[in-house]
């Protein structure tokens, strides 16, 4: 993409100019479009020229589009305008241009389905760089980036993008007064909300203390969230507020938007709300049922203990959007019974008689948003400690406690952290949940998606999984790096599709497989620790794509697994009692134990031997990165595929302790081909491929090549290397780069 002040030589062939640019021709384009642009106030056309569509984009350009419904050019807000160059690779029906795109390794052989298909998992597909988020939105390939955002077309011909948070955006038809440079001094329509509302004159606006978050949205949708409400208040400004004691609630400078009856408060307007005191009792509960149509609830938490011995103490029935609000310097408790005995029935937005009953200490029908700097304690004694049936977010530094029944932090749609000090325990469910779409069994637009942008999140109990999504899990630190520990029953983080790990120091202990995909993981940057003695350290039924960042697996039954697993970069170090790396056909079913908790001594699903997860099935290929993988002793194998093996670049140091059966520190079903020239194998056994060389090594010296040294943590007599005779190393420092492992052993070689 470029920005320029003439156009091109085929968008001037287009508008029928000439193709020229200099400011000394007697027909510049430049002096054309100026002239055009301070003239446009004539033109109802923003695109200045007959036949072109003008297209609002989403950073406020104008987009113009020739009759066939091609990006032609651009005008800019500041009057400048570009033309756009296609993505690499890209056609205008979104299929990869062969000539322009190199075929994987192992996309040949591998089967066309696209959700399983290597080729389609090109890395610089998987990676979400800062600057263009719509990279990890979605497989396909852009048809046009226009000042940092990438467009897409659908089957209907229609144009669109993904912001920051992955909503898919519809681009819309631009008007005239889109592109002029006229400031406006009012919004009609805000002026006219205003003038409507009590208390207030057309000129006056109210800012709730409330809406000025901690910290800068990152989306569109963000923004929403942070934004002013449109507070109904009394005649003399002041804020109701409701205060609680031993009798009920009681509430000052009410709106008229506030029913008290007994502990039970019920609001119906939008704006801020003040709560402080103490109350315990069967109707303890503030209850939202508000218009949607408005700009959204604020529950301002002033020290306030509310304990509701039958149902739940906050209950969001219906609003656009519910904040409950933590205020700086204060400690607020809630509380809910362990029982549910009552429904409640009320009319919905769209005129809809619905009945509910609550299942969370803090239960949203819609949007809900925890902000604050304050501290917030959430005891969910009934089923989840907060939940919401829409979208869920964190905002600002609160404290967050959260123990639950079931499980910690629900949000049907979106559960979206920016920042925060989080801690969870659910004893019977998952740590962070976010499951739209698993029900009916296919992704929705936007939703089903866990994203993480900052914090500290400390999970000291799930009793099934950590964080789990369907439809993606993203960790990221467009907010400030996350700090993330799970401790879990079942899986660490998993998701039913996808899981992107592209920042952040994440450390976790599950009983499951630390990090799962029902379809692919990806590996982009932070630092991963994780101990899954009992299964995979990773492990995604498709694919596994290691990019950069960190791994770190302490002990697993085998340490990394996928179908198709593609190292380019990053550094690994991976412990597995079966084998470190595995790519196996199908889907999760290794482990060292069965449902009855019985070994499994080696066999995995299919009867293949050491948890394959299908025979004669699966890619491996490393291209870059430094990688160390190491195995318990027994019919084990270092790096393994039950299929294809390619090591043609990168750092691999392997120690193999196997006794018995076949395998060693490489092995494959299929073709292997080793040609990086940095590759080190030392096993008790030979291995089934590479070169093997009988070489007595011990652990108190380095080994190696003129292009790597290592020294094992094991002894034995087999060493495998890529460019001859391996041999023991006295000096080190004539090679030029060298990487400690995050388990201490350090190797030293040449690019």
């Amino acid at each position: 993409m470029f920005t320029r002040k003439c156009l091109g030589y085929s968008s001037l062939v287009a508008m029928g100019l000439m193709a020229a640019c200099s400011d000394d021709s007697s027909n510049s384009p430049k002096d054309e479009i100026s002239e055009a642009i301070e003239n446009q106030e004539i033109n109802t056309n923003p695109c200045i020229y007959d036949g072109y569509t003008a297209m609002q984009g989403a950073s406020g350009e104008t987009l113009c589009l020739d009759a066939e419904g091609t990006l032609a050019f651009w005008i800019n807000t500041d009057g400048t305008y570009g033309f756009p160059e296609a993505a690499q690779g890209a056609t205008e029906s979104g299929t990869t241009d062969p000539s322009t795109t190199t075929p994987d390794p192992a996309a040949e052989t591998s089967p066309s389905d696209p959700a399983t298909d290597p080729s389609a998992n090109d890395p610089a597909e998987s990676t979400t760089p800062a600057e263009n988020t719509s990279n990890f939105c979605t497989t396909d390939k852009a048809l046009y980036t226009v000042n940092g955002i990438s467009y897409y077309k659908d089957a209907e011909g229609n144009l669109y993008y993904f912001d920051a948070s992955c909503n898919k955006t519809t681009v819309t038809a631009a008007t005239p007064e889109s592109s002029s440079s006229e400031t406006i001094s009012e919004d009609p329509e805000t002026a006219a909300s205003s003038a409507s509302q009590p208390g207030l004159t057309s000129s006056e606006t109210v800012t709730p203390e409330s809406s000025n978050s901690n910290v800068a949205p990152s989306s569109s949708a963000d923004a929403t969230a942070n934004s002013s409400a449109s507070v109904v208040t009394p005649s003399n400004g002041s804020v109701p507020t409701i205060s609680y004691a031993a009798n009920g609630a009681t509430v000052e400078n009410n709106n008229n938007c506030v029913t008290v009856t007994g502990g039970e408060v019920e609001i119906t307007c939008a704006g801020d709300y003040d709560f402080s005191g103490s109350y315990s009792g069967a109707d303890a509960q503030i209850r939202v049922y508000s218009p949607k149509s408005d700009s959204g609830v604020y529950l301002n938490l002033r020290g306030l203990t509310l304990t509701n011995t039958a149902d739940a103490p906050i209950y969001s029935q219906m609003s656009s959007k519910t904040f409950v609000v933590a205020k700086s310097g204060t400690t607020n408790t809630l509380s809910d019974g362990s029982t549910r005995t009552k429904s409640y029935t009320y009319v919905n937005s769209n005129n809809e008689t619905k009945v509910d009953t609550t299942s969370a200490c803090i239960y949203a029908k819609d949007d809900l948003t925890i902000k604050g700097e304050g501290t917030l304690i959430v005891k969910g004694n009934y089923n989840n400690g907060i939940h919401t049936s829409n979208d869920l977010r964190f905002r600002g530094a609160t404290t967050i406690n959260v123990t639950a029944a079931n499980n910690g932090l629900k949000g049907k749609g979106i559960v979206d952290i920016e920042n925060g000090n989080i801690t969870i325990a659910a004893t019977n469910g998952d740590g962070i949940k976010s499951d739209e779409g698993e029900d009916a069994g296919s992704i929705v637009d936007n939703k089903g998606i866990v994203n993480i942008k900052g914090g500290n999140i400390t999970i000291t109990k799930a009793g099934d999984d950590g964080i789990q999504a369907y439809n993606y899990i993203i960790v990221q630190d467009s907010v400030s790096e996350p700090n993330i520990k799970v401790t879990s029953t079942g899986k660490g983080i998993v998701s039913d599709n996808r899981v992107y790990i592209n920042a952040g120091k994440i450390d976790i202990s599950s009983g499951d497989d630390g990090v799962h995909s029902n379809l692919n993981v990806y590996f982009n940057g932070g630092y991963t620790t994780i101990a899954a003695p009992k299964n995979d350290g990773v492990h995604a039924d498709s694919t596994l794509m290691i990019n950069d960042g960190t791994i770190y697996v302490t002990n697993s039954y085998e340490g990394l697994e996928a179908w198709y697993i593609k190292a380019n970069g990053g550094i690994t170090d991976v412990y597995g009692t079966d084998d470190a790396w595995n790519a196996a056909g199908g889907n999760d079913g290794s482990g060292n134990t069965n449902q009855s908790g019985q070994s499994n001594w080696g066999f995995g699903p299919g009867g293949g031997m050491g948890g394959r997860m299908g025979s004669s099935s699966g890619f491996l290929t490393i291209t870059g990165g430094v990688h160390h993988a190491k195995t318990g002793s027994g019919d084990t194998d270092g790096i393994d595929s039950n299929g294809e093996l390619t090591i043609s670049g990168g750092v691999v140091i392997v120690e193999c302790q196997i006794s018995g059966g076949m395998g060693g520190s490489f092995d494959a079903d299929g073709s292997a081909s080793l040609t990086s020239k940095t590759v080190l194998g030392f096993s008790s056994g030979s291995s089934e491929k590479g070169t093997n060389y009988n070489v007595s090594f011990t652990t108190g010296s380095y080994y190696g090549t003129s292009n790597i040294a290592f020294k094992p943590t094991i002894s034995g007599r087999y060493m495998v290397a890529t460019t001859g005779q391996p041999a023991q190393v006295s000096n080190t420092s004539s090679y030029q780069k060298s990487v400690t492992f995050p388990s201490g052993s350090s190797v030293y070689y040449n690019e």
